[in-house]
């Protein structure tokens, strides 16, 4: 499988792993809202470097983990701080993993600049431009995170264990939408195969995370689903929930889970383009998105240009503005990104 390894991470490997073997104190994070390629990804890449002799601490970052993702293994280990919660001089290498811009690090605050700790940026977001002080590698042609850091693993020679394969599968599950997304090759098969001879408990794995809903999620999908207005003929859908139906069906902010409901519709065979808007804060609106056909209908495209980032099929942003003038401007750009 190594000569199915794509060509920028064989060139990209030793040069992470000599600023791996350099360090001695190494700082993950989950980007915000995390999803399991985020979680998974730094609890398989905690284990990795913890093989190699290295202290290694995992941080929440802005979000909490979600508790559908706290049965991953060495889940309940990771630290309960944001990146402004931590003194940066106590670690000397900042691994970012499956973080599209320096926003999804943290949009608690701006950064500093320069970045007070040398970074290694590891991704598979066709918007991620690179912003790591020492490495780059972002490979857009694999559907998740976690599916480069395996093969970075086997070029490191990495001895595969239980947890180290189970946070790889999710986050490969995932990001594939259960391997039905585009971009899910043969060779993510294969690696998803090498994974569960490791995992007896693999189905176990995928049904605790997706049956762990609470009554709060229900009712916000409910409340999600009837909001849905359609634009541009029928094929953009958009569920909008603003902040006072929230309040008004006793939904705590923290069950408003866009992705889920922006997925749901996207089975509706007329809306080509789906996504949620919701209102979190006065004046703070949360989006999420989905499209059937990412080649023609690039959602990545649509978020980026609202400041967001994400995959072809799914992506998501957070704007500053009320909801009226924010579905305004998802309308309008999505008008002219896609020539509806």
């Amino acid at each position: 499988m190594n000569s199915d390894i794509s060509p920028l991470i064989v060139e990209k490997a030793p040069l992470i792993l000599a600023e791996i073997q350099k360090a001695q104190s190494i700082l993950l994070h989950c980007h915000p809202s995390p999803d399991p390629d985020s979680v998974g990804s730094v609890l398989a890449t905690k284990c990795a470097l913890q093989s190699m002799g290295k202290k290694v601490t995992v941080i929440k970052g802005d979000s909490d983990i979600p508790g559908a993702f706290m049965h991953f293994p060495g889940a309940s280990e990771i630290v309960s701080k944001n990146f402004f919660e931590i003194d940066p001089s106590d670690y000397d290498l900042f691994l970012i993993l499956d973080s599209g811009s320096i926003e999804q690090v943290s949009r608690l605050a701006p950064f500093p600049t320069p970045f007070p700790i040398p970074t290694i940026v590891i991704d598979h977001h066709a918007s991620n431009k690179g912003y790591g002080s020492l490495v780059n590698l972002v490979e857009p042609s694999y559907p998740a995170t976690a599916q480069v850091l395996y093969d970075l693993f086997t070029l490191w020679n990495v001895t595969m264990t239980h947890d180290i394969a189970a946070n790889l599968f999710m986050g490969i599950y995932t990001d594939t939408g259960g391997f039905k997304y585009t971009g899910t090759t043969p060779k993510t098969l294969s690696i998803a195969s090498a994974l569960i001879a490791y995992l007896p408990d693999f189905t176990g794995l995928i049904s605790r995370m997706e049956n762990s809903n609470k009554p709060e999620d229900i009712a916000f999908r409910a409340l999600a689903l009837s909001s849905v207005e359609t634009f541009l003929g029928g094929k953009l859908a958009l569920a909008i929930v603003p902040l006072e139906k929230l309040v008004e069906k006793n939904i705590p902010v923290e069950f408003a889970h866009a992705n889920a409901v922006s997925s749901t519709m996207r089975s509706v065979e007329q809306w080509l383009v789906t996504g949620t808007l919701i209102e979190v804060a006065p004046g703070l609106i949360k989006l999420s998105f989905r499209s059937k056909d990412g080649e023609q209908f690039d959602v990545s495209k649509l978020t980026v240009a609202l400041g967001g980032g994400g995959h072809k099929a799914a992506a998501g942003a957070s704007m500053t503005m009320s909801l009226e003038e924010a579905k305004a401007l998802v309308v309008s750009k999505a008008k002219e990104l896609y020539n509806l």
